[in-house]
């Protein structure tokens, strides 16, 4: 009996044992299983046209919406060592079957050689995301037939079941034919296609069709592709079969009337439903837009941020154990520490002194710095100490960064309230006016941020302060509201009178190196205009220059009007009583001398006509303002010495300072400079993307005793409110 329980004990001990080692394996599986569960999103691709931009370039999410660059948005892989023209475009990235290994895909080009320059593709492979293989398919070199082939673009990856091989698909274009979707089979390295090219897709109008982007879905094949010559935009075809039959549903699915390409299709984690995306590029954007059913559509921007700009690329889910591997290899502190999402923070503005770790972030008037959350994005793999609210008014407070199996860094950063620029975001040439009929200041500029100023539209914007401004929104959109002109919105004045017991607003602008008149009874519209140019070609006897950068001022001696304008010359001419015509013979040019660029300012103060005008181009660094002054509104410019009054201050990265305006306070002799610098700190970076990449600021102008202005000093802080 006693044998019998001690074989009985053991016995139960040898089950719970066995049962303790089972549910150690199955916890094991389900941790496996967790780990491998896909949580996260990887970017990859590339950044523009120079050859600079033309390489693989990665940036991870881990919500499908929230993006961040890795490496400082710089390539994570040299064009120059995997292609052979030295540029790499359109990169697709695929999780290979086995879960573990990753294919990429691009274009081999260099856009500056041309758009039909290049012949070949790069394929890479990867078992970690961070190091990878390359091989180079030159397709005319590969395969006959291809004398006339002019170009190879945007290839792409998935794998057939059936076939049991990776297949690539890409446009070419042949002579005068129009770009066809073509395939083909890799090779079981990866290293080379297999098979001779053979069209994937066959357009019932055979117009061009390119950027392919297969996704299977409830059994069937989704082809996005981009149509041309026949209409531009996204579509698909639908198929059974990966490599045939596919089927035009002849229906535009992007949501924007603006040209795009680049069409890219990945499913959100844990979720049925997809995200379209696609390259705005004529804007300078991506646009994301979700569907349940790959038919329908519907804008998602509004939940999108990046701190970066693509250009055609794919996104791929992956799991936290490579969210974690690429973190490691390039998310720096420093990227972490340009990540605050706090509202109140000018993203455009953060200062980050990676060489004494020093981080300045300035926020919006009225935050309480005493208990400031930066609000950090922070992956699961990053530590910081302390977060929350901290009390920056004392001074700079330390903070311990800790990514992954990098070494931490302590970063010193300080908190303060910059009232400049007085507008978020990109805008130039400000003009300002004060509303007697509202009772407060707005103020007019370029809509900046466009590549070549290329924007099309203006805003407005109000305050009753100066440092507080609300946006009134657009007030006069080219493309909907000029017949004569459609591009170039540039630098715009206004004026308001009186007429028969009520205000109008009598808006001068520049469109297409034209300057034209739009009328309102507000001071933010909305603005009529009047249906042709009122300034379309040069002043008698002026050769160069451009007819822009108009300026209004009404006497208030004679309480006469008269607009300026002119870019390389000073042109000046009374308006007529009707404010939408001038008296062309009276037009005079009364360029004060070899410094005058453009964007003349004038304002009356105590008998005298200051002129201001803005010399060198906005496009460098010594854009800056000088003035004189005339007993006359349409001159003879006297030139004091020391003339120069609002130039760059480099002790404080301030740059390109110019292309002002002038505002008094009603009732006081208390004036105020409004001008555009380039943004602060990337501008003087940025190269002559900084010419159109600037930002509006406003600083206190002061008089010496003999009426001459004592130079505007630049600052970061700005002004006080104005009650």
């Amino acid at each position: 009996m006693k044998h019998s329980i001690i074989k009985y004990s053991l016995s139960l001990l040898a089950v719970l044992f066995l049962l303790s080692i089972n549910l150690v394996k199955a916890q094991s599986k389900k941790t496996a299983k967790i780990a491998q569960e896909n949580t996260a999103y990887l970017f990859t691709y590339f950044t523009g046209n120079s050859k600079a931009e033309e390489a693989i370039r990665f940036a991870v999410s881990t919500d499908g919406y929230h993006y961040k660059a890795l490496n400082n948005n710089n390539p994570v892989i040299s064009s120059e060592k995997i292609s052979s023209t030295g540029g790499i475009r359109d990169p697709h990235i695929l999780r290979g079957e086995d879960g573990k290994t990753f294919y990429m895909v691009a274009t081999d080009m260099v856009s500056d050689k041309g758009w039909n320059s290049n012949r070949a593709m790069v394929l890479l492979k990867s078992n970690d995301l961070i190091h990878w293989t390359s091989a180079v398919v030159n397709i005319q070199k590969r395969f006959p037939n291809n004398e006339n082939l002019l170009r190879v673009w945007a290839p792409q990856t998935i794998y057939d079941k059936t076939a049991k091989k990776y297949m690539v698909y890409w446009s070419m274009k042949h002579g005068d034919d129009p770009d066809k979707i073509y395939y083909a089979y890799a090779n079981p390295d990866f290293t080379d296609l297999e098979t001779a090219p053979k069209q994937l897709f066959f357009s019932p109008t055979n117009s061009a069709c390119i950027d392919g982007d297969i996704i299977y879905d409830k059994g069937k094949y989704n082809l996005f592709f981009k149509t041309e010559g026949n209409g531009n935009g996204i579509k698909k075809a639908v198929s059974n079969r990966l490599t045939e039959g596919y089927v035009l549903q002849d229906k535009y699915l992007q949501q924007t009337k603006e040209a795009v390409e680049g069409a890219g299709v990945f499913k959100l984690n844990h979720s049925d439903e997809y995200i379209l995306i696609y390259d705005v590029y004529m804007k300078g954007r991506y646009q994301f837009t979700k569907s349940k059913d790959l038919a329908n559509f519907s804008v998602v921007d509004q939940d999108v941020t990046m701190d970066f700009h693509p250009r055609h690329g794919t996104i791929l889910p992956i799991n936290q154990q490579e969210l974690s591997r690429l973190l490691n290899q390039w998310y720096p502190v420093e990227s972490v520490l340009q990540s605050a999402q706090n509202k109140a923070i000018n993203q455009n503005n953060i200062v980050l002194d990676s060489v004494n770790q020093k981080l300045y972030l300035p926020v919006n008037y009225g935050t309480d710095i005493k208990a400031f959350d930066p609000q950090f994005n922070t992956f699961n793999q990053i530590t910081i100490t302390p977060k929350g609210k901290l009390d920056f008014s004392k001074g700079p407070v330390k903070i311990k960064i800790s990514i992954a199996n990098q070494q931490p860094k302590t970063y010193a950063i300080t908190v303060a309230v910059a009232n400049n620029p007085v507008l978020k975001g990109y805008y130039a040439d400000p003009e300002i006016l004060y509303s007697n009929k509202t009772g407060k200041y707005y103020i007019y500029p370029t809509s900046d941020g466009f590549n070549n100023w290329s924007g099309t539209y203006f805003k407005s914007f109000s305050s009753t302060d100066l440092v507080n401004w609300t946006d009134e929104g657009k007030i006069l959109d080219l493309e909907k509201d000029v017949s004569w002109a459609k591009r170039n919105a540039w630098a715009p004045t206004i004026i308001e009178k009186k007429i028969n017991g009520g205000y109008k607003y009598f808006y001068y602008f520049t469109a297409a190196q034209k300057i034209g008149v739009a009328i309102a009874d507000n001071p933010t519209g909305p603005f009529k205009d009047s249906g042709k140019a009122l300034i379309a070609s040069k002043p008698k006897g002026i050769k160069g220059g451009q007819e822009i950068d108009p300026d209004v001022f009404n006497d208030p001696k004679t309480n006469k009007s008269y607009l300026y304008w002119g870019n390389g010359y000073m042109a000046v001419a009374p308006l007529n009583d009707d404010m939408i015509s001038i008296d062309t013979s009276a037009i005079k040019v009364t360029t004060p001398d070899k410094s005058f660029r453009e964007g003349t300012e004038v304002f009356y103060r105590n008998g005298k006509y200051y002129f201001l005008w803005s010399e060198d181009d906005t496009r460098s660094e010594n854009y800056r303002v000088r003035y004189g002054f005339s007993d006359s509104p349409i001159g003879k410019i006297t030139i004091p010495e020391n003339n120069l009054i609002l130039a760059k201050d480099v002790a404080q990265g301030i740059y390109g300072t110019g292309h002002n305006s002038v505002i008094k306070i009603n009732g006081k002799d208390e004036w105020y400079m409004v001008y555009h610098r380039f943004t602060r700190p990337k501008g003087i970076s940025m190269g002559s993307a900084a010419g159109y990449n600037r930002e509006v600021c406003i600083d206190k102008m002061e008089f010496n005793a003999d009426g001459t202005i004592k130079p505007v000093v630049p600052t970061v802080n700005g002004i006080k409110p104005i009650y």
